[in-house]
């Protein structure tokens, strides 16, 4: 898996708008209609649709 990188602005959005916080999620693949998101703490991953 791809290393995750910080979130930009209109992605910090689309995570707060799914209920997670901006400050413990990295971006390991990001499409035009979902992020692959990354935990930074766990390794743990979550797909949110934008």
């Amino acid at each position: 898996m791809k290393n995750g990188k910080r979130p930009t602005r209109k992605q910090k959005e689309a995570i707060k708008h799914s209920g997670l916080s901006p400050d413990k999620w990295l971006v390991s693949k990001a499409d035009q209609d979902h992020l692959l998101l990354v935990h930074r703490e766990t390794g743990t991953t979550k797909l949110i649709y934008s």
